[in-house]
Parts: C-alpha cells; structure tokens; sequence
C-alpha cells in the first residue's frame, strides 16, 4: 500500500479533465465502441447501396392566365381587352388537385405498366377474398404516395417529382403525368361539344332566316307594301286634311243656311216690285159711257111709256137701270183713278239672286260634306287595314330580325369554340410546363458521400455508445470519483494489476 497526503489527493481530485480521463473510456468500452462503429459502418453501407439506385426526375407547372376563353353561354359576350386577372390560390390549389386525381393516376399506371411492380403475397393471393386486379389500385395509391406535388412559395409554379430505380421509368411517368394533366385541364375547363351545339343552333337559325326573310318578301308582294310608315303617315296627313276640310264645309253650310233663313226673311218683308211712275185722273170715260148709257136708258122708257103704261114690267126695268145708271154716274164722279208704273226691285233682286247662290253654295257645301265623310271614313278604314297590315309586317321584320341576330350571335360562338378547339389541339391553355420533365442522370443522394456520413456516424454512434455505457457504470474509477461520491478523504489508492 502506498500512503500519500489526503489533502493532496482531495486537492488532486477537483484538478481538471486530462485527455487521458477523456480517452480512457472508449479504451474501457473498446469492444462495445467497436461493434457500434461497425455495425453505423454496415448501415451506412447500406443505405448507400440502397439509396444511391433512387433517380428522380422534376417538373414544374406554370399556372397563369394569359388564356382568357369566352364563356359559354346562349348570351352576347363581346371581349374587351383586358388586362389578365392574377392566379389565386384556390385555381392553384385545384390544378394540385387534378395533378393527384385518381384517373390520370390510374392512366400513368396503365401507360407506364407499373401494375407490374405490385404482387400479392402468396398467402394473400390464396385468401377467398382475393379480387383480380387489385394492383392496379395498389400501384395507384403507391404512386399517389410517391408522387410529390408542392407549391412554391410565392410563385405560380408546381413542383411535381417522383422517384424511382429506373431513372427512365421516373421520366415516363413524369411525361406521361404531364400529358394526361394537360387532357384533363383542358376537358375540365372546358365543357365538351360546345363547337357541334353552336354549330347545330347556327344552322337552325339560318334556315329559320331564309324562311322568315321569304315570308317577309311574299308578304309586302301580295300587300304591296314597301313602307309602311310613311304610308301611314302619308295617310294621316290626308285624313287631317280631310277632316279639317270636312269642318269647314260643315262650318260652311252653317253659315248659308244661316244665310239662307236672313236673305228669306229681308224678301219677305222686300216687295218683289217698286212704283217707278203715278199719275192720278178722274173717270172721264166712264162718266161718258155712264152718260151715254143713261141717255139710252131715257129714250127707251119715253119709247116704252108712248106703248104702255109706268106700270108695265118692261117700263119698270127701264126705270130702275135708270136709277143704277145715275148712282154709277155720282160715284164715278165721286173716283179718282191712279196710273203707276212699277218695275222689278233691285234691291229684293239682289236678295234673290244672292239666296239662289246661296242654295247653289249650299248644296255645294253638303256635297262636299258628304263627300268628305266618305273620304274620312274610307280613310280610316284603309288606315285601320294598314295598321294590321303594318303589325303583321312588323312581326314579321321582328322575326326576321331576331333570326338575323341569333344567327350572328350564334356564328360569332361556332367562331370562337373553334378557335378554343383550336389552341386546345396545340396544347396553348392558362397552365404549361415551365420546366418539363427529364431523364436523370445522377442518383438521388451520391453513394461516397453517403459512405462519408455514414462514417463519420458511425464513429460518432461508437463514441457515444462507449460514454454511455460508461455514464451508466456505477463502478469506480479514479480517486477523484470515491472523494466525489463518498464525501470522504482518500488515504491509499491501490491501482489494479493486470495480469
């Protein structure tokens, strides 16, 4: 035994670590520090073996807008040149989706045969429950797992990858993806048979304005009507002319019979004739034959009473035409007779001739009326019959026109659906392969750097293993551990003799 100073050895217990206390434990543990280097080394080989057949190839999607499709509708839509709307994340989030959707994965399957790689266990295939063809929805959901889709941040970009042994068989199904997702954008954003529906409505609409455009000429040839409107008008311009000239042969005739009633009450109260000339004179002459006659009468009663006697009827006959002869004579003495001269009036002349022009002007005036109201009433007529005739021919330009419209609206969509048809074929559409795939040259991860990382693992993996299993040694090693531990001072320290 050796003895030594305490207060030595405790002071040398609390000095420092050397790089002998640091090494000390790999040499303790070396077996164990060996068979974990060795197995990190079997491991790193390993997954560089593994690893180093892994190809993967890349694509990268371009989402934009620089495609702006009408819209399909049975509505005028008149494009505008506009500036492209910018790409949300919703339309980028739905391209992802139709990237991962089951039958485009389904169809890279079936192109690139990659039902093939799936098998069944034969424990599996011997089970009652085992259904023929269920590599392919296995080989889907394995390249659904494989197959990584990814946005880049802050870009319109998808990144789409896959890995596989065969860095030809990543290529193709890479190619192949990329071809069936442009087919599937394009069908989906599109509604098929939009061309051959405005293709179809064009005919039909043409052939319906050939068939209106003849109505309408057979129509204004059996009608003879060419312009309608300004018939119409014309016509009503005559038929205010004819009812203003109708108003006034009816305030015409008003008048002269007006006319008429005065003229016939200024005759009536007019004598037809005026005296021109009067001279009075007495009745000379009848004085003369009253005289003559008296004599007469004397001499034949003187002659009469010579025969018979007063008494006699013949004298007396004489005797009272005496008697009247002599009262003649005292009353034509009594007379006195006027001589006039008269002559037409020139004033009851005037009212007559003026009420005889006035009866002609009347009886112009009620034929003009009457003529008028046949005028105005066959006008009216016409202007009725022109009306329906001018409804009538209106539908008939409505119909033609609308026919006209739609066939124009309809030819302007068959347009524009062949040309969408058109960049469809050429493959020009709002997403695009900014980057397409190829065939990888180089493996995922390179085999020597693996090997490096896997060796500088493996001697970490071997470190630590050793100064765990010395952490976890509750035996004691050095003088500096027991005065640590035990809180007691260390007299003797006795090291162990190897044999």
């Amino acid at each position: 035994m050796i003895q030594s100073n305490p207060t030595r050895l405790l002071e040398g217990a609390t000095t420092e670590a050397t790089l002998r206390d640091l090494v000390s434990p790999l040499f303790r543990h070396r077996r164990l520090a060996t068979i974990c280097f060795i197995g990190g080394l079997v491991c790193s080989v390993a997954a560089a073996t593994l690893l180093s057949h892994k190809y993967e190839s890349r694509m990268e999607v371009l989402v934009n807008r620089e495609r702006l499709d009408p819209v399909v509708t049975t509505e005028s839509t008149t494009q505008v040149p506009q500036m492209a709307p910018q790409v949300t994340e919703e339309e980028i989030n739905s391209e992802v989706e139709l990237l991962q959707s089951r039958d485009v994965l389904e169809k890279v399957v079936l192109a690139c045969g990659l039902q093939a790689d799936v098998t069944d266990s034969w424990l599996t295939r011997l089970l009652p429950w085992h259904i023929q063809g269920r590599e392919v929805s296995r080989a889907v959901e394995a390249l659904g797992k494989q197959l990584k889709v990814k946005i880049v941040p802050k870009t319109n970009l998808i990144n789409v990858s896959y890995r596989s042994r065969d860095p030809k068989v990543a290529f193709g199904v890479l190619n192949i993806l990329a071809n069936l997702y442009l087919e599937k954008h394009v069908a989906v954003h599109r509604p098929a048979g939009s061309y051959e529906f405005f293709t179809k409505e064009a005919e039909r609409y043409h052939e319906a304005l050939q068939e209106s455009e003849a109505r309408l000429a057979s129509f204004d040839t059996q009608e003879g009507l060419v312009t309608p409107d300004e018939e119409r008008t014309n016509m009503g311009l005559k038929l205010a002319d004819s009812v203003a000239a109708l108003h006034q042969a009816q305030q015409s005739i008003a008048a002269d019979e007006r006319r008429i009633r005065d003229v016939g009450s200024q005759m009536r109260a007019t004598p037809a004739r005026s005296t021109t000339q009067q001279v009075t004179n007495s009745a000379d002459l009848l004085l003369q034959q009253l005289w003559g006659n008296l004599l007469t009468a004397q001499i034949n009663r003187g002659q009469l009473l010579m025969k018979y006697d007063p008494s006699y009827p013949l004298v007396q006959q004489v005797d009272q035409q005496i008697k009247q002869t002599q009262s003649a004579i005292e009353e034509a003495e009594k007379t006195k007779y006027v001589n006039q001269t008269t002559d037409r009036d020139p004033t009851y002349e005037f009212l007559r001739e003026d009420l005889a022009k006035t009866q002609a002007d009347l009886a112009s005036q009620k034929a003009t009326a009457t003529a008028l109201e046949r005028t105005i009433t066959s006008l009216r007529e016409k202007m009725v019959d022109l009306d329906q005739k001018a409804l009538k021919q209106a539908d008939l330009v409505r119909e033609n026109k609308a026919n006209e419209s739609n066939y124009l609206l309809y030819l302007s969509k068959r347009e524009q659906e062949r040309t969408s048809d058109a960049l469809d074929k050429k493959r020009i559409a709002n997403v695009a392969l900014a980057i397409p795939p190829a065939i990888p040259a180089l493996p995922v991860h390179s085999p020597v750097l693996i090997g490096i990382v896997g060796l500088f693992l493996s001697v970490a993996v071997g470190m630590g293993a050793a100064y765990l299993a010395e952490y976890m040694d509750p035996s004691f090693r050095t003088p500096a551990e027991v005065v640590e531990v035990l809180k007691i001072p260390l007299v003797v320290a006795i090291p162990k003799l190897r044999a």
